[in-house]
């Protein structure tokens, strides 16, 4: 399969759990269907200056983040750690995490969320 980039479905929508601003999501590929039922998100996600995906737990899943750039504040499991471009976020299963555009930039960034089964 190829996806060609004007293809790839975007949504820009209010950044979720109880987040401020809006979010820009281009799913590369599209839900558990496309990700043989092992995950349920991989997205190029932007977050926009001044807006912040909330604080959330992840039950029964984890999510990863791979910061492509821009500088992001991210709360990991109640810790606040500065992240930029190249760095990547772990957030396991009944972990919590929630990010944050920290300058004037967006942050852009890779997002997979996988199904975590026992």
């Amino acid at each position: 399969m190829i996806r060609r980039k004007e293809e790839i479905r975007s949504t820009r929508k209010p950044a979720p759990f109880n987040g401020t601003g809006e979010i820009l999501v281009r799913e590369l590929l599209e839900g558990p269907e496309e990700l043989y039922q092992k995950g349920r998100v991989f997205a190029h996600t932007t977050i926009y200056p001044g807006a912040e995906i909330g604080y959330h737990i992840h039950q029964n899943e984890s999510e990863t983040y791979y910061i492509l750039s821009g500088t992001a504040r991210f709360n990991d499991n109640g810790k606040e750690i500065l992240i930029g471009p190249g760095d990547v976020t772990f957030t396991g299963n009944g972990e919590g995490h929630g990010i944050q555009a920290a300058g004037d930039e967006p942050v852009e960034m890779i997002a997979l969320i996988l199904y975590h089964h026992l």
